[in-house]
């Protein structure tokens, strides 16, 4: 079985993952509102927060919540989404396209020893991200 990222958010996942959907290529995400469980009783202030959802892009797929009604939590503090791109120029859009509206960068998005283009970066739902192209071909140069 695949280890599969789960993420939780404060109220924005449905938000989030609707932008994830669409910046990685992947159709809409499924979702599921607490409101909608069988047996769960939600007050109108939390009716639309999100219990499971879920997108499949390519080269995986990504899960994730809004805490459940009444918890309270620090979203994506201590865990990165890696996410290979296959060139560096697609890594370089991608990671201002979530470094944009408010995110924050962690690492700039350059050639490393490692790879031809490489970054980390926080969004602006606070989830951290580390975007990898693949290591230059021999003899041509690093980075777009």
């Amino acid at each position: 079985m695949p280890l599969v990222p789960y993420l939780h958010f404060c109220g924005d996942c449905a938000e989030a993952m609707a932008f994830y959907a669409k910046l990685l290529g992947a159709p809409a995400p499924t979702m599921m509102r607490y409101r909608d469980a069988p047996g769960m009783e939600v007050d109108a202030d939390d009716s639309l927060l999100v219990m499971h959802a879920e997108i499949h892009a390519p080269g995986g797929t990504l899960m994730a919540s809004d805490y459940p009604p009444g918890v309270t939590g620090d979203p994506q503090k201590g865990v990165s989404v890696m996410y290979g791109v296959p060139d560096a120029e697609t890594g370089r859009q991608l990671f201002q396209a979530l470094e944009g509206g408010h995110g924050g960068m962690v690492m700039a998005f350059g050639p490393t020893f490692w790879s031809s283009g490489f970054g980390m970066v926080r969004d602006r739902f606070g989830t951290h991200w580390m975007i990898a192209a693949p290591p230059p071909a021999e003899g041509a140069p690093a980075g777009p």
